[in-house]
């Protein structure tokens, strides 16, 4: 893998040899393109980059099934848990509108169906790659001012920020992909240790378990193959800062038990040295895992996840947020019609009720991109719903479902739904709308399970939903595996 222009690096996944060749052939007059036909090569090259390609066009249908879109969208998680600023299009025969919307909650910016003329793709990248140049514009203070929004679980947020900043322990960030966690480290730091000390962030997820530790901890001169000279790893250049470990459950199980060795006594060694060194940077994780349950499965060290843990923030999904959608929308519009040198485009009565209705599984990520496609596709104009819900992942909801699995047919005796609300309103002053949602989703997940005898994918037929989706609402694949 030779990087050698200044072309802007563009990582292509295809499995078709021909259509991923001919596509090369005609992508290289523009971008420098890394090749790959499966999930697992492109990540590998994108480990071993010597540039983090901005850029990637990836088809839905890979190994080892490419018939289902199943390998395609897990690579989309995968690619933005490596750099959550990528730019993912998706190029796909697998276009039905459904694999559509579901990439883009995902985070991928944009769908091409297949086949298409080069014209289009290039388009499609073309405009990826002024998204890039505009957020690198925007980059800095006002990237990572604030958290936006007034509602009840976003000023715990603040209050637990404010809370935990003025203490030394570790704090682990716990949520879904998209909902801000880097965001609450970084307000974390500041509150802290101060923006004027170093703040590092280090990604689990992108690099390869051969080179983590040299990264974390340094290394000496020789110490390895290539290894010219000794050069110190995050924990030293953290200094008295904060080191911010992003997908924390990405940690190879070899790292963890040293990892868990800094955090209890400070020491840690170079790879290829003796001499002990100690850390003074106060460590704050993230993960969108389960990290209990992956303890429970042998996956992560529980030592090391009590360790982590002193401080707990549970990132809450922008679906718990209410009218804060109204703000992340008002905020990121503004930010993208200035770059873009665009009139704003406006919501009718509607489409706000649309937009504050709908769960945004991808969460922020999610809203900012469609934010970013309503900015190009409709400026200066009123949107109403049906041009708002094009651009949704939208899931309906089987409410027969739960019935069916847990009361026989001769109790279904049920008063209409907002009759037994009201009820439960009256009889629980305590009532936690959150709380009931959780419970019916956790309800109707565990009554797919049981019809399905396990099967994930026949459960999430069930639901009407993705194997993916089902993945990412139970707290990833491992914890079904």
């Amino acid at each position: 893998m030779n990087i050698t222009t200044s072309l802007p690096v563009l990582l292509l996944v295809d499995d078709d040899p021909l259509i991923a060749e001919t596509l090369a052939f005609v992508l290289r007059k523009h971008f420098d393109v890394l090749l790959a036909d499966s999930a697992e090569q492109a990540m590998a090259l994108l480990r071993a980059a010597p540039v983090a390609p901005g850029l990637a066009l990836v088809d839905l249908g890979l190994p080892p099934d490419p018939h289902v879109p199943t390998a395609g969208f897990k690579l989309i998680g995968d690619l933005l848990a490596f750099r959550p600023d990528l730019k993912v299009v998706v190029l796909s025969g697998q276009n039905g509108e459904a694999n559509a919307r579901h990439a883009r909650a995902l985070g991928a910016i944009e769908f091409v169906a297949k086949p298409c003329a080069p014209d289009v793709i290039l388009a499609a990248l073309s405009r990826a790659l002024n998204l890039m140049q505009w957020e690198g514009r925007a980059a800095g203070a006002a990237e990572h001012s604030a958290l936006i929004g007034d509602s009840p679980p976003l000023q715990r947020l603040r209050g637990m920020i404010r809370q935990f900043a003025q203490t030394p322990f570790p704090v682990l960030i716990e949520g879904e992909s998209g909902t801000g966690k880097e965001l609450v480290a970084r307000g974390l730091h500041d509150a802290g240790a101060g923006p004027e000390r170093p703040y590092l962030v280090f990604n689990c997820a992108a690099i390869a378990p051969s080179l983590a530790e040299a990264a974390l901890f340094g290394h000496a001169r020789g110490a390895f193959t290539g290894a010219a000279q000794s050069k110190g790893g995050y924990f030293e250049d953290a200094g008295d800062g904060t080191l911010f470990l992003d997908e924390i459950g990405e940690l190879p199980l070899e790292l963890q038990a040293k990892l868990l060795r800094v955090l209890e006594t400070g020491d840690f060694q170079r790879v290829g040295e003796t001499q002990v060194r100690y850390s003074r940077a106060r460590i704050v994780a993230a993960t969108n895992r389960d990290l209990r349950e992956e303890s429970r499965q042998g996956r992560f060290r529980a030592d090391l996840y009590h360790r982590l843990s002193v401080f707990t923030i549970d990132m809450p999904p922008l679906r718990a947020l209410g009218a804060d959608k109204m703000l992340l929308l008002a905020h990121f519009r503004e930010r993208y019609v200035q770059q873009a040198g665009l009139p704003p485009f406006e919501l009718d009565d509607s489409a706000k009720q649309a937009w504050l209705d709908y769960p945004f599984p991808g969460n922020v990520r999610e809203l900012r991109n469609i934010v970013i496609r309503l900015t190009a596709k409709y400026p200066g104009r009123t949107i109403g719903q049906a041009e708002l819900q094009g651009e949704f992942d939208l899931v309906a909801p089987p409410h027969q479902l739960v019935e069916a699995a847990v009361k026989p047919a001769a109790a279904r005796t049920e008063p209409p739904l907002v009759e037994r609300a009201m009820a439960e309103l009256q009889a629980a002053p305590g009532f936690s709308l959150d709380g009931m949602l959780k419970a019916w989703e956790r309800g109707y997940i565990e009554a797919a399970m049981r019809l399905a005898n396990g099967n994930v994918s026949q459960a999430a037929k069930l639901l009407g939903i993705n194997r993916t989706t089902l993945y990412g609402r139970i707290g990833g694949e491992q914890k079904l595996s």
